[in-house]
């Protein structure tokens, strides 16, 4: 079996961004970012803006659920997906 995949993005900042970083009035600048109160936290979502790696696999699936899948319209796949995570997570 392959392994998944670990390699990151790099992000490329240009010239412009790195002018402005050292221009900025660095009084603002106060050390550590201000903690946010228990309230601001209640409401947070974990996972939001999380994105999984994907690993493309060949997976052999019956056709009537195939055929079900596709009716619900375009994005079998990730319903695919959703199906195989809410089994995942009610397992634990």
């Amino acid at each position: 079996m392959r392994k998944a995949s670990t390699k990151t993005k790099t992000l490329k900042i240009s010239k412009e961004t790195r002018r402005l970083w050292a221009a900025r009035d660095k009084r603002l600048d106060s050390g550590d970012p201000p903690q946010l109160p228990p309230d601001a936290w209640a409401k947070g979502a974990v996972g939001t803006f999380y994105r999984p790696l994907k690993t493309p696999i060949a997976l052999r699936i019956d056709n009537d659920v195939l055929a079900w899948l596709k009716s619900q319209g375009p994005g079998y796949q990730g319903r695919i997906n959703a199906l195989l995570r809410h089994a995942m997570e009610r397992s634990h």
